[in-house]
């Protein structure tokens, strides 16, 4: 099993823009504490840790101490995974590098060949990928707001326990020395990325996007001010505290990201995007899902009917956050998960078939055993109002937040530590050592989060969609569209529903001292941070509040994330990951059947006290825990299903096509041309293609042939060439290649 475990967060900010940081801990277990302490804990790991791990660990932590920003760390954390990657690959005989050596997206980064001076591969990796991650953390992290705590601990590790000189910044490789090429490897990384479109130069600023609406102030009453029910709202603080704890006073934060899909990305194709524009500018969307479900506020219809439901959902979910409630569920995964992607609803008008709008969750059917054990998944009964709650912190990943690409890192390490895991990529072929393992799988999910959040963003800044704190409070505001002959209709109100959306009457005790609330609508909801003055001992609890004053399950510092709704990142995101896992491990279960979170009595809720009881979050596979994910920013008031769902979908799409991707530059095929009068072809056996490499500047003269001496093929190839052969029968045939005045042979097998 996997164990995460967590101490009771401090919502304490001891300096403006220097709070306090958790930290990830050795092995399988989380561990919060102060920054002081940051060093030695990650030092502490286990020893046997790969270089990779190590900096992967000082990468999440720089993450934690800076700005909360899901899509530039994405793009970090796939930067720094790749050219770790491409430090480990220049000693590789059989793997291909990503950038360096390559043209990637119109930027050459030319490479000779590394012969190092001294010392084994081993150290000479160790020493290459050291000195490209300092460097690289360095420069991304120049400006953050944890700078001091970052620069420490990676002073710490490259310095105090590797041994390494900061002093020493020759890119000039050629010389053999593997430090330089370490630093000529980030400077590469450098320079792609002030010409990848992210803006990095000018700190990630919007270039065009405006959004129509006026902010929303959260502490009045209502949503007076919107003018588009259906396009994104800023939201009004007096004190901003972004996911990641950092204090912004007086703010109204920007978009996050609108423009994120002309970056540059890893796997995905220009053939799955499209441009398309609004207010005279141009958004890059890949794999564009369609619109979100509308609300007209003149004519209504059945775009307007999806959107009520949508968000009233959203209302009706937050019913569940209060444990003390008696009603209990099963959340092992004896009950929890285990449903395909492609069971999914496929329009708008299935979606009720799919969520439990009243009780809560979705269309899960469990499963009976688990497989490693062979075992039935034992239930665990616990309180609605717990397991809600808990799933709106923990996969919030607040307040101090490695971001949701983050997260899966540390969920991937997890796994990688579970001893019960076979590092056999795919699931197949020879047990990697830790060093290839790590740093072969941190490219691949690193690829993978950056390809989400192109993506995903992309889809946000286009449609600009709202928020569930925007688009409830102004149904209410207009009032109730159930029936017309009632009080205070609206074509564009809020659906009534008995026992959880209903209007005050005459009777009510929100009606207030004069009836000036008489007709209001009223929510059966999560009271808000009003109702809790400290975090350690009170809890807000369930009750009828007026809709006009609806909160997120949220911090009042934060409330909602500053960018649109449709589509969910976390959705994309971790659906995406858990694709990735799933190919990457060659089974979608966690080692052992089993991944468990644990969250003590008291110890874990940050926004009010909880869970009332020990608890440990379960999942049986990968997808499970995304899917659990996924419903979590329901509860948690962030999202409506409209948003989920187009999400999970896409991170289908985008987790598969990045590990093919990603699997091309392994065991790369290697023409030699010495006396061996073989080469290696990619992969053999085969059904359809085969990947050959002779050289950026070769040419050749490639002939297939059966074992009869009839051909097949007789071309010329240049570099690295990708040959269809899907024509072939199945059978065994002789491939030829002739470079000058050498011939090179060998037999590749053709299966179904």
């Amino acid at each position: 099993m996997i164990f995460f475990n967590y101490r009771k967060y401090a919502l304490v900010f001891l300096i403006l823009f220097l709070p306090l940081r958790d930290t990830i801990g050795s092995n399988l277990h989380l561990h919060l504490q102060s920054s002081e302490n940051t060093s030695e804990t990650l030092n502490s790991n286990n020893a046997t840790s790969s270089i990779a791990r190590k900096w992967n660990e000082v990468l999440l932590e720089a993450i934690r101490n800076d700005f909360a920003r899901p899509t530039v760390h994405a793009r970090n954390l796939f930067h720094i995974s790749a050219a770790m990657y491409d430090a480990w690959a220049i000693f590789s005989e059989t793997d291909k590098t990503y950038l360096i050596g390559n043209d990637v997206h119109g930027f050459s980064s030319g490479f000779l060949n590394f012969q190092s001076l001294s010392g084994s591969i081993e150290e000479n990796r160790i020493e290459a990928i050291s000195y490209t991650v300092y460097r690289l953390i360095k420069h991304r992290f120049a400006l953050s707001p944890g700078n001091l705590e970052i620069m420490e601990l990676t002073d710490s590790l490259f310095q105090t326990e590797l041994g390494f000189d900061p002093q020493f910044t020759s890119e000039d490789y050629t010389g053999g020395s593997s430090a330089a090429l370490g630093n000529y490897i980030a400077k590469q990384y450098i320079q792609y990325g002030l010409k990848d479109g992210s803006n990095e130069q000018f700190q990630y600023e919007n270039q065009y996007y405006q959004p129509v609406n006026n902010s929303i102030d959260v502490e009045a009453p209502g949503n007076p001010d919107i003018t588009d029910p259906n396009r994104w709202q800023p939201i009004r603080f007096e004190e901003f505290i972004d996911q990641s704890g950092n204090v912004i006073p007086g703010a109204v934060p920007e978009f996050l990201g609108p423009e994120w899909g002309w970056v540059l990305p890893f796997s995905l194709s220009e053939a799955d995007a499209v441009v398309k524009e609004r207010d005279g500018n141009g958004y890059k969307i890949y794999y564009d899902p369609g619109p979100p479900p509308l609300l007209d506020t003149i004519n209504g219809g059945v775009d307007s009917d999806h959107y009520k439901w949508n968000f009233s959902m959203v209302a009706t979910w937050s019913s569940h956050l209060d444990a003390s409630i008696d009603e209990v569920i099963d959340i092992s995964p004896a009950s929890i998960g285990n449903f395909d992607i492609d069971e999914l609803p496929g329009d708008f008008d299935e979606y009720p078939l799919f969520y439990d709008y009243i009780n809560g969750g979705d269309a899960s059917k469990g499963r009976s055993l688990n497989p490693a054990t062979g075992q039935p998944y034992e239930p665990q009964m616990v309180k609605l109002g717990d397991y809600a709650r808990i799933l709106a912190e923990f996969w919030a990943d607040g307040p101090d937040s490695e971001t949701p690409p983050g997260h899966w890192f540390t969920i991937l390490n997890y796994v990688n530590s579970h001893p019960e895991l076979l590092k056999k990529m795919g699931g197949e072929g020879e047990i990697l050592n830790d060093l290839e393992w790590d740093v072969k799988t941190y490219f691949m999910l690193g690829g993978t989060m950056h390809d989400v959040a192109i993506t995903a963003w992309g889809i946000k800044g286009y449609y600009d969609y709202i928020r569930p704190v925007s688009a409830i409070r102004y149904m209410a505001d207009k009032g109730q569209s159930s029936d017309n002959s009632l009080p205070n209709y609206h074509i564009a109100g809020i659906p009534l529903v008995d026992g959880f959306i209903e209007t005050v009457n005459a009777d009510d005790p929100l009606v207030g001292d004069n009836n000036e609330n008489l007709n209001k609508i009223k929510l059966h909801a999560w009271k808000g941070p009003e109702y809790v003055d400290d975090p350690e001992s009170d809890v807000a609890g369930v009750d009828w509040i007026l809709a006009e004053n609806w909160w997120p399950y949220q911090r009042p510092s934060f409330i909602t994330p500053p960018f649109a709704g449709f589509v969910s990142g976390h959705s994309t995101f971790s659906r995406a990951a858990a694709e990735l896992l799933t190919r990457i491990t060659g089974t979608p279960y966690f080692p052992g059947g089993l991944g468990e979170f644990e969250t003590p009595k008291n110890e874990f809720l940050v926004f009010e006290e909880g869970p009332s009881e020990d608890i440990t979050l379960q999942w049986a596979t990968y997808r499970d825990a995304s899917d659990q994910c996924s419903l979590s920013r329901i509860w948690g008031g962030i999202h409506p299903p409209v948003d989920d769902l187009p999400g999970r979908k896409l991170g289908k799409i985008i987790g598969n096509s990045a590990f093919e991707f990603a699997m091309d530059y392994f065991n790369k095929p290697i023409l030699s041309v010495s006396d061996n009068k073989e080469f290696k072809i990619f992969p053999n056996p085969t059904s359809d293609r085969i990947k050959i490499e002779i050289g950026e500047n070769r040419e050749a003269r490639l002939r297939i042939t059966n074992l009869s001496g009839i051909g097949h093929y007789d071309e010329k190839i240049r570099g690295l060439t990708t040959l269809d052969i899907s024509d072939l029968n199945k059978g065994i045939y002789l491939i030829e290649i002739r470079v000058e005045d050498n011939s090179y042979k060998s037999l590749i097998i053709v299966s179904d």
